[in-house]
């Protein structure tokens, strides 16, 4: 018995001194024993009053950096009650799983109003399915091909996530190519596509002399809207997991989400200043779903002028806002219509009434094209604020939703219908006598190649780039086209308006934007029609830095949340001292021809021009007003 014991109590021993050793070799390969005795020793002399908590804190900082553990998709809805894509990030740190953050990213689909109900079911259904489909590749195949990365690799997160892309896309063409075979092999021929006959000639107008010619402009047939750019189902997941990981990589290493993508943007080197973006804030809408017969304005912005604060900028617009809603709330007082009716204008004009619109501003009925610009005007000189000085104009046209193909032209009011070419006349007297217009966003639609509407943009741009900006936003092409083909010269333009949906990722933001300041363009970070609570819109806009954001209205929560977002940034950057300041508007010639002109035109008056210099906006409006 003795014996047996004493066998049993030495192999005892021996196994303790093999586990003595191996846990010697496990702590010596991971410097437990020096770092142990080096934090012990300081801890003695720092005697601080939690021991416990100071050592948890030393030991945290030798802990490993987190890794992705997985990533969650879920559905959600964003402000308007519609369906989006929300995606929630979780860590492993020190060993355990823990949720950092969670984005809301918009989908890319259009607001719906005043459409048949067919057709917003069928858009409805589509966004489901967009959403389903991107809530599943996430939860299935994303989370498992970026688990064990670092969140601060951001590069390798978006090549990663690009490459699935590319092979989802592939996936869709291999489909779709195995449908039209069996198609084929069945037999089944496609319909063929009838293009609408070419409008009529134009009428003589009334009073026209026989044999003169009205303008000598002469229409080309007017060909239908191309198909639109394919969006991939569920290629929101794709922008949504790369926001959700740079703001988890800027959650973890303690800075905000616009430094962290300042970073990207400027190879890891932080920026002396940032620059906040200008706002562009919608006040009123006239566009074709409102109730007047004015479709040209959608959207009637404001922009505070470059040398105002952020915060400056917004209790402007507030106090603008306040006003247009008294004038709107207040009763029309009965008066007898004189010939032409009220306040001058046609007979039986309604009176302005509005309701809020999704894009946070007030859709209000309009009959004439100078009515809301009028009512802006006036609101402006009742709050003692100067048009072209303390803020200026844009005017969204959406010009895709203008055209009316069955008569081949614009349908600027109801009933009132214009070429292409008569368009770019609208504009520049629209401009000519409301100087402190900036901007023309859309102003046609999107460009087809050799046509009228080609060859518009580029007149629109030679008669008003030297004192107002075209932007193209709708009739842009899509980021990840503009990328592809490296040029944004298609439509001709002074800048385009981004947004962050579907496939665009960080990398692809950053891309975009450097493309656009190399040539020379301005960037404008625009909101999706159906948005979120969600703010990194902003954080995007700032870290890198656009020159212009646009959000819409100062109502409904999930634009003024992004308000407020831009308010708080601006706090911090002027605490740390590193708030940039703004650069006045400037614009330049598209068409030397004329500038020239306009140089032969000055030396011949005495006033010989010396370099060319920027054109200020103010300097446009106190020209127009000694002239």
């Amino acid at each position: 018995m003795g014996e047996e014991g004493g066998g049993r109590s030495c192999g005892t021993t021996k196994e303790l001194q093999k586990l003595k050793q191996q846990a010697m070799e496990y702590y010596r390969e991971n410097d437990v024993p020096r770092r142990l005795e080096e934090l012990l020793n300081s801890t003695f002399y720092l005697q601080p009053a939690d021991v416990y908590g100071h050592l948890a804190n030393c030991f945290s900082t030798f802990a490993k950096p987190p890794t992705i553990h997985r990533i969650v998709g879920k559905n959600v809805l964003d402000g308007l009650g519609l369906s989006t894509l929300q995606v929630e990030v979780f860590c492993t740190i020190q060993n355990f799983p823990k949720s950092i953050c969670s984005v809301v990213i918009p989908t890319h689909f259009e607001v719906q109003e005043n459409t048949v109900p067919e057709l917003v079911e069928a858009q409805e259904a589509e966004r489901r399915l967009a959403v389903s489909t991107a809530v599943q590749w996430v939860n299935e195949t994303i989370t498992e091909e970026l688990r064990g990365l670092a969140p601060s690799s951001q590069a390798e997160v978006d090549c990663m996530l690009r490459a699935f892309f590319a092979n989802k896309v592939q996936e869709e063409k291999e489909r779709k190519a195995l449908e039209k075979s069996q198609e084929d092999s069945a037999g089944s021929v496609p319909p063929s596509q009838i293009l609408p006959p070419p409008p009529p000639p134009p009428t003589k107008k009334r009073g026209q002399k026989p044999g003169k010619k009205d303008s000598v402009y002469i229409e080309k047939p007017v060909i239908p809207a191309g198909p639109a750019e394919p969006v991939l189902c569920g290629s929101m997941a794709i922008g949504a997991v790369s926001l959700a990981v740079a703001k988890t990589s800027a959650i973890l290493g303690g800075i905000p989400l616009y430094l962290n993508i300042a970073l990207l943007k400027h190879n890891q080197e932080q920026p002396a200043t940032l620059t906040m973006p200008l706002l562009m804030a919608s006040v009123v809408s006239c566009g074709k779903s409102s109730p007047g017969k004015l479709n040209l304005m959608k959207e009637v912005i404001c922009i505070p002028h470059p040398g105002l604060t952020t915060k400056q900028g917004v209790e402007m617009l507030l106090e603008i806002q306040k006003q247009i809603n008294k004038i709107l709330e207040m009763p029309t007082p009965p008066k007898a219509e004189n010939k032409k009716g009220l306040n001058g204008n046609k007979r039986g004009q309604q009176p302005v009434t509005g309701k809020m619109s999704h894009l946070g501003c007030l859709t209000i009925n309009c009959d004439v094209m100078e009515q809301p610009l009028l009512l802006i005007q006036g609101v402006c000189a009742n709050l003692e604020l100067e048009l072209g000085t303390n803020l200026h104009l844009a005017i969204n046209c959406a010009g895709h939703e203008l055209m009316d193909y069955s008569k081949g032209k614009y349908e600027v009011l109801m009933g009132t219908h214009k070429n292409a070419a008569e368009m770019v006349d609208l504009y520049v007297e629209l401009i000519n006598k409301y100087p402190s217009i900036i901007a023309l966003i859309d102003p046609l639609r999107k460009e087809l190649l050799f046509t009228q509407d080609s060859e518009q943009w580029d007149s629109i741009c030679n008669a008003l780039g030297s004192r107002c900006y075209v932007i193209a936003g709708t009739a842009s092409k899509s980021i990840s086209k503009l990328l592809e083909h490296g040029s944004i010269s298609s439509p001709r333009s002074h800048g385009l308006i981004i947004k962050h949906t579907n496939q665009t990722t960080m990398s692809d933001l950053v891309e975009i934007t450097n493309l656009i300041n190399s040539k020379k363009h301005i960037a404008i970070l625009g909101s999706t029609e159906g948005e979120s609570s969600d703010d990194s819109l902003v954080d995007l806009a700032v870290g890198l830095g656009v020159r212009f954001i646009k959000l819409g209205g100062l109502s409904r929560g999930e634009r003024v949340t992004k308000y407020n977002r831009l308010l708080t940034i601006e706090e911090e950057l002027v605490q740390n001292e590193t708030l940039g300041f703004n650069e006045e508007h400037t614009f330049f010639y598209f068409n030397e021809d004329a500038k020239k002109a306009l140089e032969a035109a000055a030396t011949a008056a005495g006033e010989l021009l010396g370099p060319r210099e920027p054109i200020f906006p103010t300097e446009v409006v106190e020209e127009s007003a000694r002239s």
